[in-house]
C-alpha cells in the first residue's frame, strides 16, 4: 500500500429535494429582508434531512464542485432585489460525504459561506486536498501507470436514505481535474472514469460512486539517474572480455567495475520502489548484471588459473571434452583446430657388423685374420639404445602433456567466449524490454 500526496480534486455534490420549503416572499429588495426570511424558513430545519418522508431517498450528484437544489425554495429577483446571496455554510443542511481512501487529516483551506441562488441551488466551492491510499503495481517500474481510485460516499445515510449518481461526464471531469490539479512533478493525469456502486452490509446498504483515476509516472528522472549510468557500467564490463583472459589485470579491472556498480546502487537504493506486490522489472535487471559482473569475475579467475596451472592438470574427461569442444565451440565460433595429416613412422633398424681385415703380401695371397671381439660394439649398442626409448618416453610424455594443456586452455576460452555471448545476449533483451514497455507506456497515454 502506497501513497499519492499532494493531490487536489473538486468535487460536486447535487442535492435534489422535493417540496421541503415554499417560495420565499421578501418584505423589500433589500439584503437583510432576504436573509430574514431565510431565517425564518429555512434556517431552523438545517438539521433535518430535507425530505416530505422519511422513505423518500434523496439524490447525490458527484461531479466538479460542490451544488445542490432545494426544490420548493425560490424567490423573486425583483422583490427580493438579487438572484444570489452568500449564506453561512451551518445554516444549511449538508450531506455526511467521505471519501473513503482519505488516510490524513484534511487541510483544505476553510471556507464559511456558500451561494444560494433564486432557484434554490446552493453553491459550493470547497476544494478539499486529498491524501489517498492506493495499491501500486509497480512491476513496469519506472514506466508504471497506476489505477487509483476515490470512493465518494455517506458515512451515516444507507442507499435508502441518501443515493449517489453521476453528475458530469468523465470527460468534462478529466478537463477540469487537469486544470486544478496539482502534483510535485512525478506523476501525469490521464484519464478519470467514474463508475456508481453499492456497499453491502449485513446491517444494509450504501450507495458510491467511484472515480477511478489514472496515473502516470515520468520516468526521465529514474532513466537519467539510474538507467543510463547502470548502462555505462555494463558496457564497460562487456568490452573488459577483449581483454587477453590470462592477465591478471583483468581481474583487477573487473574487481573494480563490481565495487564501482555495488556502490552506485547503494547510492540510488533510495530512488527504487521499496512499496508494492510485485518486484520492479529494473530491480531484477540490477541484480542479474550484478550477478552477471560476478560471474564474469569468476570466469577470469578460472581461466587464469588454467593457462598457468593446466600442466599439471590431468587429461580433461571424455564428456567435458565432446560437450566443450565439439558442440559448446561450434556455437560460440571456435571449432576445434583440424588434426594434421602427418604421420611418423617409428622403425627399428638391426645392425650387423662383420670386421675384416685383409693383409697384403707380396705374394698376393688373402690372409684371414683372426675376428676382432663385438662384446664392447654391442654393449655400445645396446646402451645408445636404451637411451633413445628413455628419450622418446620422455618426448611422448612431454607431448602428451602439451596436448592436455591445449585441451584445457581451449575448454577455457569457449567458456569465456560462452559468457560473453550470453552477456550481449542479456543486454539485448533487456534493452528492448524496456523499449516495449517504454512505447507501451508512451501509446497508453496518448
Amino acid at each position: 500500500m502506497s501513497y499519492l500526496t499532494n493531490s487536489t480534486f473538486y468535487y460536486l455534490l447535487s442535492l435534489l429535494n422535493s417540496g421541503f420549503v415554499a417560495a420565499l416572499n421578501c418584505t423589500s429588495p433589500t439584503p437583510k429582508s432576504l436573509f430574514d426570511t431565510l431565517e425564518k424558513n429555512l434556517f431552523p430545519d438545517k438539521l433535518v434531512r430535507p425530505v416530505k418522508s422519511f422513505s423518500d431517498p434523496i439524490n447525490i450528484t458527484i461531479s466538479i464542485s460542490v451544488q445542490w437544489n432545494i426544490e420548493g425554495l425560490s424567490w423573486d429577483e425583483k422583490e427580493c432585489g438579487t438572484t444570489r446571496i452568500s449564506v453561512p455554510r451551518e445554516k444549511l443542511w449538508v450531506p455526511d460525504i467521505h471519501i473513503t481512501e482519505f488516510v490524513d487529516e484534511d487541510k483544505s483551506p476553510k471556507t464559511p459561506y456558500v451561494y444560494l441562488d433564486n432557484k434554490g441551488r446552493v453553491y459550493d466551492d470547497k476544494p478539499i486536498r486529498v491524501v489517498s491510499s492506493c495499491r501500486l503495481g509497480i512491476y513496469t517500474f519506472p514506466f508504471d501507470v497506476q489505477n487509483c481510485s476515490l470512493t465518494f460516499g455517506s458515512y451515516l445515510h444507507f442507499a435508502t436514505d441518501l443515493r449517489m449518481i453521476q453528475g458530469a461526464t468523465s470527460e468534462e471531469i478529466l478537463e477540469e481535474s487537469r486544470y486544478v490539479l496539482q502534483t510535485k512533478g512525478e506523476w501525469e493525469l490521464i484519464d478519470i472514469n467514474v463508475a456508481p456502486s453499492t456497499l453491502v452490509l449485513q446491517e444494509g446498504s450504501y450507495s458510491d460512486i467511484k472515480y477511478f483515476i489514472i496515473l502516470k509516472r515520468r520516468p526521465t528522472h529514474y532513466v537519467v539517474n539510474l538507467l543510463v549510468p547502470s548502462c555505462f557500467l555494463i558496457a564497460v564490463d562487456l568490452f573488459s572480455f577483449l581483454l587477453p583472459p590470462e592477465s591478471v589485470d583483468r581481474a583487477s579491472f573487473k574487481m573494480t567495475l563490481i565495487l564501482g556498480y555495488t556502490v552506485f546502487l547503494l547510492i540510488m537504493n533510495d530512488l527504487l520502489p521499496i512499496t508494492g506486490e510485485s518486484t520492479p522489472v529494473i530491480n531484477v535487471f540490477f541484480s542479474l548484471t550484478l550477478a552477471l559482473m560476478v560471474a564474469s569475475l569468476l570466469d577470469t579467475v578460472v581461466i587464469t588459473n588454467i593457462h598457468f596451472s593446466s600442466s599439471r592438470y590431468r587429461a580433461p574427461p571424455r564428456w567435458l571434452r565432446v560437450l566443450v569442444l565439439q558442440y559448446l565451440a561450434v556455437v560460440v565460433f571456435l571449432p576445434p583446430k583440424k588434426k594434421s595429416n602427418r604421420v611418423t613412422l617409428h622403425a627399428t633398424v638391426s645392425v650387423t657388423i662383420y670386421v675384416f681385415v685383409i693383409c697384403i703380401t707380396g705374394n698376393t695371397t688373402p690372409v684371414e685374420t683372426p675376428p676382432v671381439p663385438l662384446d664392447s660394439a654391442l654393449q655400445e649398442l645396446k646402451k645408445l639404445s636404451r637411451d633413445l626409448a628413455a628419450i622418446r618416453l620422455q618426448m611422448d610424455e612431454h607431448l602428451q602433456g602439451n596436448k592436455t594443456t591445449q585441451e584445457w586452455q581451449m575448454i577455457g576460452r569457449v567458456i569465456d567466449r560462452l559468457l560473453f555471448v550470453f552477456y550481449i545476449v542479456f543486454i539485448t533483451v533487456s534493452f528492448i524490454t524496456i523499449i516495449c514497455i517504454w512505447t507501451w507506456n508512451n501509446s497508453y497515454a496518448a
